[in-house]
């Protein structure tokens, strides 16, 4: 998989679980613009060639409970369990510099600001801190933390991220202290 392959749609959220009798649906938003989920908003279920609109949103907890028009009652919205909420990709949001939709990111080949290849960032994991990538390469696993200190650069043209790596982080590479010794162009 490269980063390259940029999706038709740009997933918005996750539906987990039906809610209540009406056909609500329990949703974790991936979403930085709350208009997304508003009333009369558009959206599309993962795998379905239609939209919906939303016909209530409101938030519990850090979910939302979000009817569309399309689900009427609970054993509809059952199966919604685990899709995504969608919208086209011509629809994405314009981001401020320095930030990247996901499937900009997935792909790009990870290496230090020395040159040492690390991998391929295979996943991207959200957490109450920060958000975490997940390389795939020479050192098998390793994860990431997503912060201006480790990120140092951001390359999409040439598929390509630079990172500043905090000791521990990889530990044969804090061991042989050898990370000059494989220069990547």
């Amino acid at each position: 998989m490269t980063g390259s392959t940029r999706a038709p749609y740009l997933a918005v959220g996750r539906i987990l679980a039906p809610h209540g009798l009406r056909g609500e649906v329990k949703v974790a938003s991936m979403s930085d613009f709350p208009a997304r989920f508003a009333v009369g908003a558009e959206l599309w279920v993962e795998g379905d060639d239609q939209p919906c609109r939303v016909v209530s949103a409101r938030r519990q907890g850090d979910y939302l409970l979000i009817q569309l028009d399309r689900y009427a009652d609970r054993s509809e919205a059952e199966l919604l369990r685990n899709r995504h909420l969608v919208v086209p990709r011509d629809q994405a949001m314009p981001l401020p510099d320095g930030e990247y939709y996901s499937d900009e990111l997935v792909g790009i080949r990870v290496i230090t600001a020395l040159g040492q290849e690390l991998g391929v960032l295979v996943d991207i994991w959200w957490t109450g801190a920060n958000e975490v990538y997940v390389l795939e390469g020479p050192f098998g696993e390793v994860l990431l933390p997503a912060t201006a200190e480790v990120v140092q650069d951001v390359d999409l043209q040439n598929q390509r991220m630079v990172v500043e790596l905090i000791p521990g982080l990889i530990p044969e590479l804090d061991e042989t202290g050898s990370e000059e010794a494989v220069i990547v162009g």
